[in-house]
Parts: C-alpha cells; sequence; structure tokens
C-alpha cells in the first residue's frame, strides 16, 4: 500500500483558522477542528497529520502550541502518534457509554461488525477468591471464560468472566452471540451492577494477546451483575486497547 502523504488539499488544512484576538487559547483552536473533522468522517481513519513541526511553521504558532494541540487529541483516543509512521487519525475508536450493557451489542449499534474468539472455556471449582466474587462456596461449579473481541481486524479487548455453572451459555453461544445475550436466552436478566474503571500499562501476555507494545496503555473494567434478587450473576475483568477504546461519563448537577 502507497504510504499517505500530507497535501494542500487535505480538509484541515484549511478548516483551522485562528483567532489570535480570541480568548480561545490556540491550541484549542487548532484542536477542535480536528476532532470536528475525525468526528464527521471528512478525516478517515489511518490518515496522516502533519507532525508538529510543520504545523508551527505553517500555522505560525510555537512548536509547543502545535505540540499541545496534537497530544490532546492524542489523549482522548482521537489520533495516534508512533515514531516511524508519523501521526494518524486512530482506526475505529469506540466510546462507550457507562451503563448496564453488552459490550457486543454496543458495538453493533456503534456500526461496528464485532467478532468474538473464546480464547478459553474452563469448568472448574471455584477458589476462595472465585467463590467470594459470585457469592457462593469454595469448590462450587463454575465456569471461567476467557475471549477475544475483535472490531475489523483489530483487537479490541480481552474479557474474562466467571459465572455459576448452572446459568454459563455453552461455548458455541458465546462464540457467536454477546454474554448478556447468552443469559437473557437462559432466562437470566441483570437488574443492576457494581463497575469500576482503571487503566494501566500492557504486560508483555497483554501485549501478545492485544498486538499492541509492551507498556502501551489499556483500560481496565472490573464488574459484577446481580439480578432482580440481588444473586450474583457474573463477575467480568476485562481490558481494552486504549488506542481504540473510551467510556464516555454523563454528569449531572445536583
Amino acid at each position: 500500500m502507497a504510504e499517505a502523504s500530507v497535501t494542500l488539499d487535505d480538509p484541515y488544512i484549511t478548516a483551522i483558522q485562528l483567532d489570535r484576538g480570541s480568548p480561545l487559547p490556540l491550541y484549542h483552536q487548532i484542536s477542535q477542528p480536528l476532532e470536528d473533522l475525525i468526528v464527521s468522517g471528512a478525516l478517515q481513519p489511518g490518515q496522516l497529520i502533519e507532525d508538529e513541526v510543520s504545523m508551527a511553521q505553517r500555522l505560525n504558532v510555537s512548536r509547543p502550541t502545535a505540540r499541545r494541540a496534537l497530544q490532546d487529541l492524542v489523549a482522548r483516543g482521537l489520533l495516534t502518534r508512533r515514531r516511524g509512521v508519523g501521526t494518524r487519525v486512530t482506526p475505529s475508536h469506540v466510546r462507550r457509554p457507562l451503563g448496564l450493557t453488552s459490550l457486543n451489542d454496543d458495538l453493533i449499534k456503534a456500526g461496528f461488525e464485532p467478532r468474538t474468539e473464546v480464547l478459553s472455556y474452563e469448568v472448574k471449582l471455584a477458589l476462595d477468591d472465585e467463590a467470594a466474587l459470585l457469592g457462593t462456596t469454595p469448590g462450587a461449579e463454575i465456569v471461567h471464560i476467557v475471549r477475544r473481541r475483535w472490531i475489523d481486524d483489530r483487537r479490541l479487548a480481552i474479557l474474562t468472566n466467571i459465572l455459576p455453572v448452572a446459568i454459563a451459555p455453552s461455548l458455541t453461544q458465546l462464540t457467536s452471540h454477546g454474554l448478556y445475550a447468552c443469559l437473557k436466552e437462559h432466562d437470566i436478566h441483570l437488574a443492576s451492577a457494581q463497575q469500576s474503571v482503571g487503566a494501566r500499562s500492557a504486560a508483555t501476555e497483554d501485549a501478545n494477546q492485544l498486538d499492541v507494545e509492551p507498556g502501551a496503555a489499556l483500560l481496565t473494567m472490573q464488574r459484577t451483575g446481580y439480578d432482580l434478587d440481588g444473586a450474583v450473576v457474573e463477575y467480568g475483568s476485562h481490558i481494552y486497547n486504549a488506542e481504540l477504546y473510551s467510556f464516555q461519563f454523563t454528569l449531572v448537577a445536583e
């Protein structure tokens, strides 16, 4: 494939119009038009963006200003910067609202075609910590599942779940459906959940599973789901490629 290059007809060349008399910081006047173009699709996933040196010269701003504008977009997952590759629009970034929803369903609603690869499916006796997470007794039968979720040809997430064996979906079901959809087929409905979101750097095993560099940023999520009677339905511990994925929060003033 031919290497993309920055040309004068790239949409952001004319979209960035600086008003030096505005109270809005110059870096924001640069990053906001770029964000609008990325979100609208005018800048395509994988498209090359000029580097901070070229941008600073073209717009007659300082390098720190251009760097701040690009770095803000990198931090939000809209741009990806790699040595030897340049600054590019991040491929197919998934922005997921926090809620009691299935990742698979959310991806479909967002217009993606997700694919699930079951890495392991094990029926086992619960260890003490697993029993505590599921609210059961040590030695009870549980199912331990590890799946890899793909969008297009990119590895998005590694999903690890444990469930009581009595309600666990089959290996065949999980290959073609999301976990929550499988549970609904068993008339199991989640009513509430406790969830925590965090971040960490990719260890070697994480990097191999998600096809990222060791030390790359990962988002993490732990969730315990409950049914209408307050019984634990499932516990999940998930990691996501932060270049492709983010969570959205809705905040309401009191």
